[in-house]
């Protein structure tokens, strides 16, 4: 013997909390709330990359300086220009890259 499955029961099975099991008669939509997240760049790997120079353009160091926004080097490293590089020695992943450029 089969039994038929009438909608009513197949309502009573649904998940009461998703917005699926009774959706809006009028409009024939659901919304389904997703949690914000933010992504945040990470800007200090730790002080590692401190103890180098970094190559940037002039005028992104010069436009970094006037507006104190981050600068990009060709590693990767994000940080706000404030130290002589001269100072110190160049970031080898910098030079490495920076070589592969000018080939």
């Amino acid at each position: 013997m089969t039994t038929a499955m009438t909608t009513g029961d197949a309502r009573d099975l649904a998940d009461p909390v998703s917005p699926l099991s009774t959706p809006d008669p009028g409009t024939g939509t659901a919304v389904l709330e997703r949690p914000e997240t933010k992504e945040q760049t990470q800007r200090d790997d730790g002080g590692d990359a401190d103890r180098y120079a970094h190559y940037v353009s002039k005028d992104r160091i010069a436009e970094s300086r006037m507006t104190g926004r981050p600068v990009v080097a060709l590693c990767g490293k994000v940080w706000v220009p404030k130290h002589d590089p001269s100072k110190y020695p160049v970031c080898p992943d910098c030079k490495r890259i920076y070589e592969e450029m000018m080939k």
